[in-house]
């Protein structure tokens, strides 16, 4: 029986990465351009698949609900705030991400982004294209080396960051209450609050998920907390940042600029008022490409859903994977007429207030 992988949506000129990777067995690849909750839902409902992948488009509790025998979701890329973790749990469907397919080009971006932003590239190619030669129009430049790098958020990609900023001579200091002060010593890094973050950083980049506690973490009272020398930018999830609370900083003077590569809403309106500042450096959310990373993304996501599709365990679950096996063990007793087995699924809030399921053996 063939079994299928609906594609909701993707920007990519074609699906041949996908199709490649499934010539050999049998499985179908099905391509929607589902943008919004509703459509997906009919993609899903008209498709039946057994996987979803999805880029952008939200994978909801009423799209799993839409395929009762729906085995995984796969999103493209680290971030999976597009799907309800917590519903896909309770379904007993696994879903995946690729934690590790942009970990050189993410920090190399922000590395540019601090760089343009701090020494007004950007701003002086408007200018001399302007007619106006003249270094006195981008002040105030400052000296890189000893300045303080705030990291919002110390997992793989700001780590590879420090490697980079400290070739700079930028002293890293971070901010993460998920990660202990010995393991950010091990990369020279020292463990700071939030507000020694905002207090002390001549530049922070921004690092964090986008979860209810990072949404608009970056706010007005942040941007009034950081020195008006400050700058900050973004590679992470548009909505961290309050970006009419970071319009009014600069135009106020609180803050001296930003790089960003995420918005809150992609794309923007082409009369969002950041565009109007030339103290503020955009790119269109590609910290994350370049060639390579644009095909290991691609089959790597692929593989690990093929990986579910044959009852095998995928390599980067972000749920946990054993609710998977057992919620399938259930409907194996199910269909043998067992319907008491010594198996139970359990639920808990971990310690960052996620739910968590886990599979247990009850004693008889």
């Amino acid at each position: 029986m063939t079994q299928s992988i609906l594609v909701s949506d993707n920007d990519f000129p074609d699906l041949s990465v996908e199709r490649e990777l499934v010539s050999d067995v049998d499985v179908e690849i099905i391509e929607a351009q589902a943008h919004d909750e509703r459509e997906v839902v009919e993609a899903v409902s008209d498709a039946e698949p057994d996987a979803i992948l999805g880029q952008y488009a939200p994978i909801t509790r009423e799209a799993m609900e839409a395929v009762p025998d729906l085995r995984a979701i796969g999103r493209y890329g680290i971030g999976v705030d597009t799907i309800d973790i917590e519903a896909a749990t309770e379904h007993g469907v696994v879903a995946i991400n690729v934690p590790d397919y942009c970990v050189d080009e993410v920090p190399t971006h922000a590395m540019a982004l601090i760089l343009s932003v701090e020494r007004r590239t950007a701003f002086y190619t408007d200018e001399i294209a302007s007619g106006n030669w003249d270094f006195k129009s981008g002040q105030p430049i400052y000296r890189l080396r000893g300045r303080t790098l705030g990291l919002a958020g110390f997992g793989k990609l700001p780590r590879h960051l420090v490697e980079k900023a400290t070739a700079f001579g930028l002293d890293p200091i971070a901010y993460d209450p998920y990660v202990d002060a010995t393991d950010m010593a091990e990369y020279g890094v020292e463990k700071v609050s939030f507000q020694e973050l905002l207090e002390q950083s001549d530049v922070i980049s921004v690092h964090t998920p986008l979860t209810d506690e990072t949404r608009n973490l970056f706010g007005a009272d942040a941007f009034t907390t950081m020195d008006n020398d400050a700058t900050i930018i973004n590679t992470s999830r548009g909505p961290v940042i309050d970006v009419t609370a970071l319009y009014d900083a600069i135009v106020d003077g609180e803050l001296r600029g930003a790089g960003l590569d995420v918005m809150p809403e992609e794309p923007p309106t082409e009369e969002h008022p950041l565009f109007s500042l030339d103290e503020t450096v955009m790119t269109p959310h590609v910290a994350w490409h370049s060639e390579e990373s644009f095909v290991q993304l691609r089959r790597t996501i692929c593989e690990d859903l093929l990986r579910v599709l044959r009852d095998d365990s995928p390599e980067n679950p972000v749920n946990d994977v054993t609710v998977w096996f057992f919620r399938r063990l259930d409907w194996i007793f199910a269909l043998r007429g067992v319907t008491q087995h010594p198996w139970r699924v359990r639920s808990h809030t971990d310690n960052r207030g996620l739910r968590a399921v886990t599979a247990v053996r009850e004693r008889r």
